[in-house]
């Protein structure tokens, strides 16, 4: 089943789509969470904080080749918009090859970085051994991973974001039941968690794979969309990679964070990762719409409709706002009772840091749906470099966190590295979405010019 959001109430639209998406990373974050409960519970606190302290470094690899995974989604969004059904199986066809290189690469990164990575992110000894365990089977395993989200990713450009919903739910009830076998009755130790996440990734992916191949006519490719096109492979990776070096700047400056945690002790450290477990939940609509946004803001720049993108820019940020008030009442009342599930057995102290870092982080949420939303916004209408951006002043924020203030301030200067960063990434987005989609209706107002389709317009830059 395919959506057309070109049509019909925007925030309607955006919401229906939406939900869907909401769920399946509602319980994405569930089986996360599943590992982190049964780690801590089952093999203790030590652990526990080695797989948490794994979080920063994980994201600055995976969040690479995922934050690629939904850029090379983003033409086959615009050119669906634009009802070119033909370029639109030429473009999933490069995903194929896209898929190996982007699998070879965070190979590559597990074989020969990933010690030095974790020292340098001072990583205490107690944990350093775990922690290298647990991301090294993650990164070994990334070609599963990448596969289910980019398989994923194309089916919601195509506007269907209830399948991959249906195969996530499995994934996640498999997750936890490996869990158990891996690391209860096989003693298998974190690295049964990650195996089973990779697992449950996999097979997601895997159904993804002939969901598409059964029920999507529009995706059945011929031997001519397959055939390597390196032009159509630039032109998509122009589009991914800086999305996915986005996503890595951003990393960088967690994993200097992370660093700084990590030079306060390993309370600090589970802390830190319980706190981010509870914020990773609570901020799942947000990134849910941002995603969302990316593929209305790419079928509607498809379609060429520029007022449409910015109503429902508009409408949505309004209604995210809302959820932002609920999430803050949430940390402050229940997130440090959540929290607890992950830290069976923590002292006081622990409980009254994560309470810290989740106040700290939920009376800034409105900012983060900022960057949620117009980051994807401008990722969506092609516009992939321009947001990367916002990634640099997200890690020139945590720069200055790092090194001016962890040293006068403390754990208090770390439960400041969110908000901070956010506000320096919605000052760049802000300015730049406004000032593109200016750029956009003068460029596509001037008459008596021949117009470039609106696919061409913004990835051939």
């Amino acid at each position: 089943m395919t959506q057309d959001m070109t049509t019909g109430s925007p925030i309607r639209r955006i919401l229906t789509f939406c939900l869907p998406l909401l769920l399946g990373n509602l319980f994405q974050q569930f089986y996360n969470i599943a590992d982190s409960i049964l780690v801590g519970r089952i093999l203790g606190v030590n652990s526990f904080a080695a797989v948490g302290s794994t979080g920063s470094l994980n994201f600055l690899v995976m969040g690479f080749a995922l934050g690629m995974c939904s850029g090379f989604a983003i033409p086959i969004a615009q050119s669906f918009g634009a009802g070119d059904h033909d370029e639109v199986r030429r473009r999933a066809g490069q995903l194929v090859w896209l898929w190996l290189l982007s699998t070879a690469l965070v190979t590559l990164v597990a074989l020969f970085c990933t010690d030095d990575i974790l020292r340098i992110m001072q990583t205490p000894a107690e944990i350093f051994d775990e922690a290298y365990r647990y991301i090294s089977i993650v990164f070994l395993g990334a070609g599963a991973t990448i596969l289910y989200n980019l398989s994923s990713g194309v089916l919601r450009a195509l506007g269907n974001s209830r399948t991959p919903l249906l195969f996530l739910i499995a994934a996640a009830l498999g997750n936890i039941a490996l869990d158990a076998l891996f690391m209860g009755r096989l003693g298998m130790g974190v690295e049964g968690a990650a195996f089973a996440t990779v697992l449950s990734q996999g097979l997601s992916g895997l159904a993804c794979l002939v969901y598409m191949r059964l029920r999507v006519p529009l995706l059945h490719l011929s031997r001519e969309h397959l055939r390597p096109d390196p032009r159509r492979m630039r032109m998509i990776a122009g589009v991914g990679v800086p999305m996915g070096a986005q996503f890595s700047i951003t990393a960088v400056g967690t994993i200097m964070v992370q660093g700084a945690v990590n030079s306060l002790g390993t309370a600090v450290v589970a802390a830190v990762a319980a706190g981010t477990k509870v914020h990773m939940l609570v901020s799942v609509p947000l990134d849910s719409v941002g995603a969302t946004m990316a593929t209305y803001a790419g079928q509607n720049l498809g379609a060429r409709d520029l007022p449409r993108i910015r109503k429902g820019v508009t409408a949505i940020t309004v209604v995210t706002f809302g959820y932002c008030a609920l999430a803050l009442a949430f940390n402050y009342f229940l997130g440090g009772r959540v929290a607890a599930f992950f830290l069976d057995g923590a002292d006081a102290a622990i409980l009254a840091n994560v309470q810290r870092y989740l106040v700290c982080n939920g009376a800034a949420y409105p900012m983060l749906a900022i960057v949620f939303i117009f980051r994807n916004s401008l990722q969506g209408m092609g516009f992939s470099k321009q947001a990367m951006s916002a990634g640099l002043a997200e890690l020139l924020a945590r720069a200055i966190v790092v090194f001016a203030l962890v040293n006068r301030l403390g754990y208090f200067a770390v439960c400041l590295g969110n908000p901070i960063a956010w506000a320096f990434a919605d000052v760049i987005l802000l300015v730049l979405y406004r000032a593109e989609v200016r750029r956009l209706e003068r460029q596509w107002g001037r008459p008596g010019i021949q117009r470039e389709p609106a696919v061409a317009v913004c990835l051939h830059r």
